[in-house]
């Protein structure tokens, strides 16, 4: 007997029985897959604990400015986030630059040397970095001739190899001539903002992931695009937008605390005040709450997502009377400081500026008290921005994620599930999972196709075309 003809189980306009899903986790992941598995069809709910969708790239109210509670980038070679943002029609708010282009300040060089960029050139991979490489003022010569030869090393590592996933990636720079004015200046200028990690704690399959992707497959794959609005705009107001034209029924404020497989296969999602049933259940939640909400017998080794540690980020926000930055966004050396934004458009800030300092990796410090996190940055700002030193700070605050991310150590790899699960109907989706790809929102998004596609191959639903485009664009 076919779906079809089984009762109690109303069809749609093609004939194909109706089915029902539930999706837990109104962030990327979360949002992505229940848009997946509505545009083909699948009947949705999507439950998110939060007031908000958007996980963990969201934006608050302080006063009458919209704040991100950090910066988020995202690359050209991220197809799976760029089709996210079509998806939501919101392409044209977060654009990309034309050419990669990364000033980098290094406050030790003599006042009139310390800019330095990183850029490319519309040339072949690897020539497109070529003159950016032989001109970057922050190394030696023989630094960047060392730095074109372990890129060639690191473009042919096959990312398939297991063993990438045992080494870390400081190790593998030093085997291959890297110093470590290199690796402050230019490896750990990218890996520790993309890994959130340094080199000598993250894993060498990831961080080969992120150079050879980023910077060795395609001339213009490193070009970053960031959100000119607020995060919420587009991860909570267009995406909540997207989710209702899809049918998707969203409840925020709704925190799951039990999913149970009932005798007839299906699926018992328990919500205060409500038992919600499906055909198919996705958490897209971080390791732990999963591991909170798995049935037994889920996984074979469940205690490996405990296994998965977590890496913070710290964001600080300094409003300033005036404009002290004439660029988008820089990168800097010779400081704590690691990159700084110019948030003033998008926060709605409407004199003076707002610059935003996104610091990855920052174990070091993100317990820290917001005046002693005052009393470093804030003089480590006039040491870069000369503009700074006859300003005034009308407000200087800090935004705390102590979870960010999964931590990208050695070994992590074999830690990270897939989208399916030993038990039928049952999906995982995460940054965390195993996608391949870091802590990113483009991970995110892919995680979240991954579990929407197993799930449309077990309910017997066509997968949208228009969904996986993206992959044909990689």
């Amino acid at each position: 007997m076919s779906d079809a003809q089984q009762p109690g189980l109303p069809a749609d306009s093609t004939g194909t029985a109706r089915r029902d899903a539930v999706v837990v986790g109104g962030g990327l992941a979360g949002i992505t897959t229940a848009l997946a598995l509505a545009d083909a069809g699948v009947r949705v709910t999507l439950v998110e604990g939060r007031p908000r969708l958007g996980g963990l790239a969201f934006s608050f109210q302080r006063g009458e400015l919209t704040v991100d509670n950090g910066q988020h980038v995202y690359l050209r070679c991220c197809t799976a986030y760029r089709w996210f943002l079509d998806r939501i029609e919101g392409a044209a708010l977060a654009p990309l630059q034309d050419r990669l282009d990364v000033p980098v300040l290094d406050v030790d060089r003599p006042a009139g040397r310390r800019l330095g960029r990183l850029r490319r050139d519309a040339l072949p991979v690897p020539l497109h970095l070529g003159r950016s490489l032989a001109t970057y003022p922050h190394l030696s010569l023989a630094e960047r001739a060392r730095v074109g030869r372990a890129a060639l090393a690191l473009k042919g590592l096959d990312l398939a190899d297991p063993a990438l996933d045992t080494q870390d990636f400081g190790s593998w720079l030093a085997a291959h001539g890297q110093s470590a004015r290199a690796v402050e200046a230019l490896w750990d200028l990218v890996g520790v903002a993309t890994l959130n990690a340094v080199a000598g704690d993250a894993s060498l399959g990831l961080a080969a992931m992120v150079f050879k992707t980023g910077l060795l497959s395609d001339p213009g794959a490193a070009d970053i695009g960031w959100a000119h609005v607020p995060l919420g705009e587009l991860h909570d107001r267009l995406a909540r937008k997207a989710l209702d034209s899809a049918g998707v029924r969203t409840e925020v404020r709704t925190r799951v605390t039990s999913v149970s497989e009932n005798e007839n296969g299906r699926w018992s999602v328990q919500v205060p005040g409500e038992t919600l049933e499906a055909d198919a259940v996705v958490l897209a939640v971080p390791q732990r709450e999963t591991y909170d909400l798995l049935p037994d017998g889920a996984l074979e080794a469940p205690g490996q997502l405990l296994e998965i540690g977590t890496a913070p980020i710290l964001n600080i926000h300094v409003l300033y009377d005036r404009k002290v930055l004439d660029k988008p966004f820089f990168a800097a050396l010779g400081t704590p400081v690691q990159w700084v934004f110019d948030r003033t458009a998008a926060s709605g800030l409407r004199e003076g500026q707002y610059l935003a300092l996104s610091q990855s990796a920052a174990q070091d410090e993100i317990d820290e008290p917001v005046a002693a996190l005052r009393e470093r940055y804030l003089p480590e700002l006039q040491r870069l921005l000369p503009g700074t030193r006859g300003a005034q700070v009308r407000d200087f605050f800090v935004t705390r994620e102590r979870t960010a991310t999964f931590a990208p150590t050695p070994g992590v790899g074999r830690l990270r599930p897939g989208a399916r699960t030993k038990a039928p109907g049952l999906y995982l989706a995460g940054a965390w999972t195993a996608t391949g790809w870091p802590a990113t929102m483009e991970s995110a998004v892919r995680s979240g196709v991954s579990a929407a596609d197993a799930a449309l191959s077990a309910l017997g639903r066509p997968r949208p075309h228009h969904l996986f485009a993206f992959e044909e664009a990689a």
